[in-house]
This record gives C-alpha cells, structure tokens and sequence, in this order.
C-alpha cells in the first residue's frame, strides 16, 4: 500500500527500459543488445564457475576483474572501479561525485536515467539543448555547475563527439567532475580514456553490455583518478560490499582478455550499420550519423508510431520515444545481417502498400 512510502519514492518517476516481449520469432532490434553471443570463452568461464565455491563469499574488490579492466585500457587497478552494469556505476557517481550545489550538466535529450538519478538522490540539475542537428555543443557547457554528463555516443542519437572537444572541455572545465557515459563507445566513437592521467576530474564509465554481449551479466565500470576511484569504493562500501557475483567475475575477465573475439563482432556491428543507413536512406529516411550499435532515423512523411505499430505487427520491434523534439524518430538496433535485411523488407512492404496519416 503506497501510504507506507516515503516521501522520496512518492516523487519518482521510475526509469522505463526497453520493452522485454515474450513474442515467438521476434526480430527485437529496440533495447541495443549485442545480436552476437558472447566470446565462447565466457562461457566456458562460467561453466568452471559452476561449483561448490558458490557457497563463499565473491572477492569484495574483484581484484581480477580490475587487473583486467586496467591491462585492457592501459591504466592501473587503483584507477578502476567496478559495479554490477554501468547503471549502479552512474548511480554511485551521481552520489559520490555529483551532488553539488551547483546544478549538474547534461543534454536535454540524452540517456532517461539521468534526471531519474538526480530526483532520488536530489542532485540539482539543468539541461543543455542539443543543437537543431541533435549535437551536443561543448561551448555550451561553459557556465556554472557541480558536474558534467554525457553519454559519448549520446542515446538515443548515436551523435558522437570528438576527442579534441572533450579536452577543451575538460580545459576549461577544472572546477568539477566531467563524466563520460561510454557505453557505445567501441562501435565508433573515441574513447577518453587516454586523458586520465592528464585530468583528475575526468571519469569514464564504460558497460560490457553492448560491445561484449554481456547484458544478461550486468557488469560496468569507472576509469579515472584514484581520487575520484576512493570515492566511489567508499560510498559502493556504505551500500553493497559484494556488488559483484563470482560469474559475473569470471565472464567478465574472459570478455576483456578475448580481444579477437571482440573485435571479430563489433566490427561485423559497425559493417551491417553502414549498409543499414544506406537502405534506410534509399527508403527516404532521414538518418543522423551514428557511432553506436543503433541508428536514430525519422521518415518526412511518415508517422513513427503508425511505423512502429507495423512493424510490431510484422514481429519487429524497434524503440520509439515519445518526448518533446523525437517524437518522430524511431532507435533501431543494429541487428544481425539477416535480422535487418528483414526489417528492410517490411519497410519496403509498409512504405509501397500502407499510406499513412
């Protein structure tokens, strides 16, 4: 009965994630899930998992994981902190180093968790307008604030900023910390990570979710200055001193280690997105240029939710946003080379028999 809850949860409005339907041969190209299992050593880890140990207690550091995390990306384990998907990670952020005074930055379309994050943990915050392009304009972000986020890629527009924008940024920008939502970053974007040691405000959050198929495992993490690393394990031991399980452990140190596997996959991701946006395009399309495992497309005659209807009803589902500016565009998933030629030819079949109001 809600008279028991608090006043906080009286004031939320919760984080609506993508649609999970239970359709038989559905082609779900709407939550930005990896279309390829992941490495077959992942698995093969996990199965060694699978023993009498899991009466203990994981490692509450997951050391191994962090060794790993730190070999990857060319930094140390004291740079590195782990949580279970870049959610709990961005969670801890927001409160350990993001809570201010001062509002909080971040664009006016952009990842939905985010104003979630801020309402619970009344963190204040203000938007920046993406420009009529859908581009975050750094320039922007030169005024007062308690912190900076983005997701580079941003979501849902797949718009990518580049390297040298986010070092003039950080330039300018000494006086809080500038966190970077990488969670697309390996289908085509250019990873901060380089400028850690350069800025001590600098975090960069990254997910094995999408580029390493491991949505199912929920592992995430943070890179940045020891500094800001203590204060996320401070406030991570205040709350869950184990956030990671021994599965999630194991698979996620096979994930990083197995780079062929890794670059087998989301270089198929980034070749199947190119010739996805050149048949969308054929179809009249408007596509935004895209450095993520999804495209943001809009059709000047056609009616996203009617599309998105037809397109259920043909067993596709792709992720429509009903908010102010997008109302129109639709986020499509880059799925498997027969998956999205199936998504073609029912656009093919809706655009040449359906007229729509």
């Amino acid at each position: 009965m809600s008279v028991f809850w608090s006043s906080v949860v009286h004031s939320l409005t919760p984080y609506t994630p993508g649609e999970q339907p239970k359709l038989p041969n559905l082609i779900k190209l709407n939550t930005n899930e990896n279309p390829y299992g992941p490495s077959p050593r992942v698995i093969e880890a996990l199965k060694a998992e699978a023993a009498h140990t899991l009466r203990l207690y994981p490692d509450p550091n997951a050391d191994r994981l962090k060794a790993a995390v730190a070999s990857c990306y060319g930094v140390t384990p004291k740079q590195v902190f782990v949580g279970n998907g870049s959610d709990e990670v961005l969670a801890h952020t927001f409160l350990a180093l993001l809570k201010h005074s001062q509002p909080l930055l971040f664009p006016d379309i952009t990842y939905s968790f985010y104003p979630v994050y801020c309402k619970l943990y009344e963190v204040p915050y203000k938007t920046v307008p993406l420009t009529d392009e859908f581009e975050i304009r750094l320039e922007d972000y030169a005024q007062p604030n308690g912190g900076i986020i983005f997701p580079n890629p941003n979501a849902p527009t797949g718009r990518p900023v580049s390297l040298s924008d986010i070092e003039e940024l950080l330039r300018r920008n000494t006086e809080s910390v500038v966190a970077l939502d990488e969670a697309y970053v390996d289908f085509g974007g250019e990873s901060a990570v380089p400028l850690i040691d350069s800025y001590p405000n600098l975090l960069v959050i990254h997910t094995l979710s999408k580029s390493r198929s491991l949505a199912g495992l929920r592992v995430g993490f943070a890179m940045g200055h020891p500094a800001l690393i203590e204060g996320l394990e401070r406030l991570k031991n205040s709350f869950n001193s184990y956030p990671l399980d021994r599965f999630a452990i194991a698979g996620a140190v096979e994930a990083l280690e197995d780079r062929e596997y890794f670059e087998k996959t989301r270089n198929a991701i980034i070749r199947t997105r190119t010739a996805l946006v050149e048949n969308l395009r054929a179809f009249g399309f408007e596509v935004l240029p895209s450095a993520a495992n999804f495209v943001f497309v809009r059709h000047p005659q056609r009616d996203a939710t009617e599309l998105c209807r037809l397109l259920r009803e043909r067993s596709i589902i792709v992720r429509h946003f009903r908010l102010p500016r997008i109302e129109q565009y639709i986020r499509i998933t880059v799925g498997t080379n027969e998956e999205c030629a199936a998504l073609i030819e029912a656009l093919r079949e809706i655009l040449d028999k359906v007229t729509l109001r």
